[in-house]
């Protein structure tokens, strides 16, 4: 992708605010509701290798291998400082997780190398041709069977959130996300049994569950 460097957003929207991302997240997005969620539709189980896509602090990486013990699990980002955050956290829980800096669109694995991919929070700060390059990269280090799980915005529901949506999906990477176009995308990138898994409202609007698995079944 062309002045893609340029284009990067940290978790956090500025570096600034990276050593505040984790309680801003818990305090304003119910942050252990969502990532439950999320948890229980990957159905994960020991022996499978799980790819947490953003992964951030690493706070989804450190809870599945918390609660799956035999999980080989990885997080991939590509801000370096957030990272340094989430090898702290792994090593502070006592959790064995390898973090690789690395864009989304660009994965340095192997192709089939995951049962599982997640990803929370990471798609609304793409454009739209990085958000469907990063949705091709996930389904190819996706075993045949393997599924994708992706929270993230999408279109608001109840009235809070669609008055949070006017203030905030003005640029084309959010408003792509709020105006209900990940399904589509992620049949775009090749995805079969795109699933609607229900919503979480948050103060910063409404994120939408999707599932997605490699190949249809």
């Amino acid at each position: 992708m062309t002045d893609h460097a340029s284009r990067y957003i940290p978790a956090a929207g500025h570096d600034f605010f990276t050593p505040l991302y984790d309680p801003l997240v818990r305090l304003l997005m119910r942050e252990r509701t969502y990532r439950d969620r999320c948890f229980e539709q990957a159905d994960i189980h020991p022996g499978h290798r799980v790819l947490d896509l953003g992964c951030g602090t690493g706070t989804m990486a450190v809870l599945v291998q918390q609660r799956v013990p035999g999980v080989t699990m990885i997080g991939v980002d590509g801000d370096p400082k957030i990272l340094e955050i989430a090898r702290r956290k792994a090593a502070k829980a006592s959790v064995s997780i390898q973090f690789d800096e690395a864009k989304a669109d660009r994965l340095p694995y192997t192709d089939a190398s995951f049962d599982r991919v997640m990803s929370s929070l990471v798609l609304h700060h793409l454009t739209h041709e990085d958000k469907l390059a990063a949705l091709r990269e996930v389904r190819r280090v996706l075993v045949a069977r393997g599924s994708f799980h992706l929270a993230d915005f999408g279109p608001p529901i109840g009235r809070y959130a669609a008055f949070v949506s006017r203030f905030a999906s003005h640029g084309d990477r959010l408003g792509e996300n709020t105006a209900g176009s990940l399904p589509a995308l992620l049949r775009e990138a090749g995805f079969a049994r795109v699933r609607d898994r229900g919503y979480h409202n948050t103060l910063f609007g409404t994120l939408g569950l999707l599932s997605a698995d490699r190949e249809q079944r």
